[in-house]
Formats: structure tokens, C-alpha cells, sequence
């Protein structure tokens, strides 16, 4: 396809507007929180006339949260080669419809005017989702069962705050519904904010997020991660590859492995680090032939993941575009202040090499309303990273920084580098054993380490979709195998033989 990628790119400073909103937060002693006033998003500051958060002109609307739609793209499995282009691109414009309906429902005055979102958007949906059906079937597939009774949604209010998070508080090492079983953990004994009425920051009330109940003290989390042991066979060893902090400011709304060819497919935007050709229209050639900030240049591999804010009523200079302000993606982006990517080897068996131009994403960007089958999100701060949360930022002491980790699905089918959902190609070990599950091989598990230098206190989230809400739960990687084989080849030389190289 031999195309110059589309690239967006701008410069950033690596810790925009330290200062936050006086009081952030008061830790009670039993591990409550009660936020105050630190979440005024740019674009929507309490005297804004548009800003949903106000409660005088919410009425009967006031506790409805989000839109809630069934995620078409999940249930697909039987996708041939021909009708893929066509369905990447209606399952994009079926996240584009969800968007606009979205902005009219946070601008609605009461539950009417909410809920009158909902039939336009069914009527949006059912001739994009029976277009995926034809095209699937036309081109010799067999299209999901019951796909045609996915059109409509339903609102659904924002009740995390004050219920337990998802068990099984691990390493991130959840398997999605597809191979590998995992015993429940003990998630920890994690106090959660009170539910008794605690002032809530007046300019997130019910608005896009986060909230006061989406954080919680990480010194209140009892240590949660459980690996398996190594077992005879296994394979210890590790490579670690070094491409930098996105320091050069390269980021896009895009997604070109679940929206390939769609400008603005994630609907929010992505730090981009590694292959610097990574847009929604790069070819594998495009990879190939790239610039990359990895050290090692044989790696020009492509890993990206949702850009973290400051949520301190800033505007960054994409406040008005796609992805940005336009998403409801409000505030300063910040540049991590270290990341490592290192991967790492199986606890029962050696691995194999990846196949070139593999891709996989972990955990799930729609998880606020596709539930938690396949998020895989793990947030903790440094010097606690024995305790990871799922559903929960952390609001970390003094002198800790926040971390984000990715542990991605490190068992692959032998024989696709892709799949229809982009998830049945590769699983979880077993989080027990360490196993991979009958069928699939063992490859080196990438583990991403991201490190923030952030304000103490709740005044940050991750860029979402915006029905999302920016929960801490909708937390993603995505990444792409660009090593040349010969690297790759010592990659998983290097994890067999129990060594650790670079």
C-alpha cells in the first residue's frame, strides 16, 4: 500500500500545570475520601450554561450517568477477509452514532429530555448493524446470533461509587471469555469512599467523570497479587526494549487495529511510542518501513494506550478537536515519567517467537457497559505496587507516583495474527497454573510499566469514549509486533535460556 501515514504530532511539557485546585482531597482515617472541588474540566466550569453537571438545570435527570449499547464488535468470530474493511468500518460508525447521542444527552435538562436520545439512536444503529450482518453473510461468513436485536440501548445511572470493585484484585492477569480459567483472588479489603452524601466536586455531578467515588487511598488496599510459582520448564528469563516517554509528542484519536482505515476511531486520544508511521491508515508495509524511537531499532513495534490528563481546568491545545475536547477528553496530557516494556516468559513452558505483525489489545475501552469479562486494568502507585486495583484510581502519598500496568494475553493460537473481535487469536494463562490454554503456544508477555508524576490527590483520568466516563476500569493497551524476526528470534532465546538482555 506503500502510503505516507497521516501523523499527528505535537509538543507537550512533561508535567503541565503542576499546580491543582486547593484541597483536593481529605483521607478520612477509615479510608474514606470526600473530593472537593478538583475535577473542573476545561470547557465545563461551574458557570458554564451547557455544563451537565449543574444540578438545578439536571431535574429528573440528575443520577442518569451514561448510554449503554450492546458491543456489537465483541460477538463477532466469523469475519472473512473480504468483509473485514466493511465492518471495521460500520462497527466505527456505530461508536460515532453513540458519540453524538451522547452530547445530546449531557446537555438534556431532565429524564425526557434524556431518554429522548434513545430512539433516534436505535434508528441509527439497526441498518448499521444489519449492514455488518449482510456483509458478513455475503461474503460466506455466519453472522453472531440474535445480532439483529442489538440496536437499542438504555441509560444507565453511575453506581460504582460505594460498591465493591470486580474480584480477583491479581496482576491483571483476568482471562476475556475466550480460554484460560482463573480462581477467584481475594481482591484485598479496600475501603471504598462513603456513601453517605459526601460533597461530590460541583463540576462532575453526574457529568462526564471521573468522580470522588472512582478513586480511592492506596494506603487503604491490602496487598492483592497472587503470581503463579515457575514451574520445571518454565521459562525465566527477560527482554527489556527501551523507546522512550513519547516525549516527541506523537499521539491521534485513531485506532488501526479496531478501527483500520476510520479517522477519530478510538474517540480519544492516544500516546504513541515506538513506530512513529502508526496512524488509522498504516499498512503493515507502512510499519515496516517506519522510524522508530526504540533504541534498538530492530524493535519498530507499535504500542499505544489512552493519554492521561490532569484534570485541572486547562485547556490543552486539542480542546476543540477530535479526540479532545470535541470526545469530552478535557485537560493537560501528561507525559509519563518512565516506561518499561519489557517481556517476559511463561511459568510452565518455553515460548515462541511471535508471529510479525501480531496485534493485540488488552482489557477493554467499553468496559463501564460491557462489564469486566475482559478489562484488564491495574492501577497502583510506587512503592505499593504489591496492590493493584481494577475499577479504582489511586490517590497516592506524597512522594509516590501513579502507575498504570499492562499485562498482556501471553498464549497465541499458532496460527492468526488477528481475529474478528481481535481477541480470539490470543488468551490469558492460566492464572493459576500459568498454563496456556489446549491449543494455543506460549509467547513472550509483553508488560508494560507506566509511571505518572502527578499532583497528589484525585485530579487526573484516562482519556475514554465518552459514554465511558473515564473510568479507571476502561483502561487499554494496544500493540503491535513490528521486531524483524531475527530480533524476535533472540527475544525468545534470551526469556528460554533464563537470561535477562536488551
Amino acid at each position: 500500500m506503500g502510503r505516507t501515514p497521516r501523523r499527528t504530532s505535537r509538543k507537550r511539557s512533561k508535567l503541565a500545570g503542576r499546580a491543582i485546585a486547593a484541597s483536593a482531597a481529605l483521607i478520612l482515617g477509615g479510608g474514606g475520601m470526600v473530593a472537593v472541588n478538583v475535577y473542573a474540566n476545561a470547557g465545563q466550569s461551574s458557570g458554564s450554561p451547557d455544563a451537565r453537571t449543574q444540578a438545578g438545570e439536571q431535574g429528573g435527570n440528575l443520577g442518569l450517568a451514561t448510554i449503554s449499547c450492546p458491543d456489537v464488535g465483541t460477538q463477532l468470530s466469523d469475519v472473512p477477509d473480504g468483509a473485514r474493511e466493511d465492518v471495521d468500518r460500520r462497527l466505527a460508525e456505530l461508536d460515532t452514532q453513540i458519540t453524538a447521542a451522547y452530547e445530546k444527552f449531557a446537555k438534556a435538562k431532565d429524564t425526557g429530555q434524556a431518554e429522548a436520545v434513545l430512539a433516534p439512536l436505535e434508528e441509527q444503529r439497526r441498518p448499521t448493524i444489519e449492514g455488518i450482518g449482510s456483509t458478513i453473510d455475503q461474503a460466506g461468513g455466519k453472522p453472531p446470533q440474535g445480532i439483529d436485536g442489538m440496536a437499542p440501548c438504555t441509560m444507565r445511572r453511575d453506581d460504582a461509587a460505594g460498591q465493591q470493585p470486580p474480584q480477583g484484585g491479581d496482576d491483571g492477569q483476568q482471562p476475556p471469555q475466550d480460554g484460560g480459567e482463573q480462581p477467584p483472588g481475594d481482591g484485598g479489603d479496600q475501603q471504598q469512599p462513603p456513601d453517605d452524601g459526601a460533597e461530590q466536586p460541583p463540576d462532575q455531578q453526574n457529568g462526564n467523570g471521573p468522580e470522588a467515588g472512582d478513586f480511592v487511598d492506596i494506603n487503604s488496599v491490602q496487598p492483592n497479587v497472587n503470581r503463579p510459582g515457575k514451574q520445571r520448564g518454565a521459562s525465566r528469563g527477560t527482554f527489556t526494549t527501551k523507546c522512550g516517554t513519547n516525549e516527541n509528542g506523537k499521539f491521534n484519536p485513531d485506532n488501526v487495529i479496531a478501527a483500520p482505515g476510520v479517522s477519530n476511531g478510538a474517540h480519544h486520544m492516544h500516546d504513541y511510542i515506538g513506530n512513529q508511521a502508526t496512524d488509522a491508515f498504516s499498512s503493515d508495509d507502512d510499519l515496516a518501513n517506519g522510524d522508530t524511537t526504540c533504541k534498538n531499532q530492530g524493535d519498530k513495534s507499535t504500542y499505544y494506550w489512552p493519554v492521561l490528563r490532569l484534570q485541572n481546568g486547562e485547556d490543552e491545545n486539542d480542546a476543540g478537536a477530535d479526540g479532545g475536547g470535541k470526545d469530552q477528553n478535557v485537560g493537560k496530557i501528561q507525559t509519563p515519567a518512565s516506561v518499561t516494556l519489557k517481556f517476559a516468559g511463561n511459568a510452565t513452558s518455553k515460548v515462541v517467537a511471535m508471529p510479525r505483525f501480531l496485534r493485540i489489545i488488552t482489557g477493554d475501552a467499553k468496559a463501564l457497559t460491557n462489564g469486566d469479562a475482559n478489562a484488564n486494568a491495574s492501577w497502583s502507585c510506587t512503592g505499593f505496587e504489591d496492590r493493584q486495583l481494577k475499577d479504582k484510581y489511586p490517590i497516592c502519598p506524597e512522594g509516590s507516583k501513579v502507575v498504570r500496568s499492562f499485562n498482556f494475553q501471553s498464549c497465541w493460537d499458532g496460527q492468526n495474527t488477528d481475529s474478528a473481535n481481535h481477541r480470539t487469536h490470543v488468551a490469558f494463562a492460566d492464572a493459576g497454573s500459568g498454563a496456556c490454554p489446549q491449543g494455543f503456544k506460549a509467547i513472550p508477555q509483553l508488560v508494560q510499566r507506566i509511571v505518572y508524576d502527578v499532583p497528589p490527590g484525585p485530579g487526573f483520568a484516562v482519556d475514554s469514549f465518552p459514554e465511558q466516563l473515564h473510568k479507571p476500569i476502561t483502561d487499554h493497551g494496544d500493540f503491535i509486533n513490528v521486531f524483524d524476526e531475527k530480533l524476535m528470534n533472540r527475544v525468545a532465546k534470551c526469556i528460554n535460556s533464563g537470561q535477562r538482555c536488551n
